[in-house]
């Protein structure tokens, strides 16, 4: 049997954690190549540095140039919309953000339009109007590019659909990440026939999320940790579901060999594998993996995707 292989479609590289500082404070070296040993070991093969502003994206195309299994988005998250009038010029920022996404496709590392989208529950960044004009804005960087979206809804599902369905025609596909929605808004998104749901431990904390899991197809989901955030934690539903484990210490106490307490890692990308089958009652991890492994090569890596993979797939599904 092949190893399990698995794509995490989102890290926050960018983020301070990685480079040992937490809350402004530097507690150990920078050690991403670390954090990456660890998660090639663990059977991740590619992973998706998430951009969040015109200067994270750049920082996230350099860290993507590093290894040829790290890849990136380019855009603008919801709370830092304001970033496009804050810079004196937002169509001189557009061309910027569209610059840096085609010189990222060049290089082979940019695959998709994001982290954009809507986020009601952190106004206080930026307000709804601003947030749904350049959400909008984006899908032009999309259909500029013919890449596909890397997408954020939180509390906001009605706006984000009523946005997705006037640009339907403007972007290839995409996935909606950190998906922590109702039943309701997984099957809105689910509506749209080129979407696709990631789902990481903030998807996997209460009984009620696990029942929204439960309903996404296989077929129509990805998997992500969006760390150094949404980790499993021991008082999240799902915790019972969980196999592979790591040693951990405080970030006071930094051991390269353990995982930091509370920071999340690619690693644990398996972690989150775990829960999905074991929620869902998958006895065949290794096809669910695959099978979600074939979905993100499907939008993010076309030109890639896996002969032998599919024929697996095809495979298994005629002989169940």
């Amino acid at each position: 049997m092949a190893p399990i292989r698995m794509i995490d479609i989102a890290v926050n590289f960018t983020d301070g954690m990685f480079k040992g500082i937490y809350n402004g404070k530097q507690h150990h070296v920078s050690d991403i190549a670390t954090v990456l040993s660890r998660a090639w070991n663990a059977g991740v093969d590619r992973i998706i540095v998430t951009g969040g502003s015109l200067e994270e994206s750049k920082e996230a195309l350099a860290i993507a140039e590093t290894d040829g299994r790290l890849f990136c988005t380019v855009g603008v998250h919801p709370t830092r919309c304001k970033e496009f009038e804050e810079s004196g010029d937002p169509k001189k920022h557009f061309q910027a953000l569209l610059a840096l996404a085609k010189e990222g496709i060049q290089k082979g590392k940019v695959v998709a339009i994001g982290e954009c989208g809507l986020d009601y529950d952190r106004l206080h960044f930026c307000p709804p109007e601003v947030q749904k004009k350049y959400f909008e804005k984006q899908f032009e960087l999309a259909y500029a590019t013919k890449l596909p979206m890397f997408l954020h809804m939180r509390a906001a599902a009605e706006d984000f659909c009523e946005i997705m369905e006037r640009n339907i025609n403007k972007f290839t596909g995409g996935v909606s990440h950190s998906f922590t929605g109702s039943a309701e808004d997984r099957d809105k998104l689910l509506s749209f026939h080129n979407m696709y749901i990631g789902v990481n431990g903030c998807s996997l904390k209460m009984a009620e999320n696990l029942d929204v899991v439960r309903g996404i197809p296989v077929e129509r989901m990805m998997i992500e940790t969006d760390s150094p955030y949404c980790e499993i934690k021991s008082t999240h539903a799902g915790i019972n579901f969980v196999k592979s484990l790591w040693p951990s210490k405080k970030k006071e106490k930094y051991d390269k060999e353990c995982l930091v307490k509370g920071r999340n890692e690619p690693c644990l990308v398996l972690q989150v594998l775990e829960v999905i089958a074991g929620c869902k009652g998958i006895t065949d991890i290794d096809l669910f993996s695959a099978t979600l492994y074939q979905n993100t090569c499907r939008v993010f890596f076309p030109h890639d995707l896996d002969a032998a993979a599919d024929a697996l797939l095809a495979g298994r599904n005629e002989s169940q």
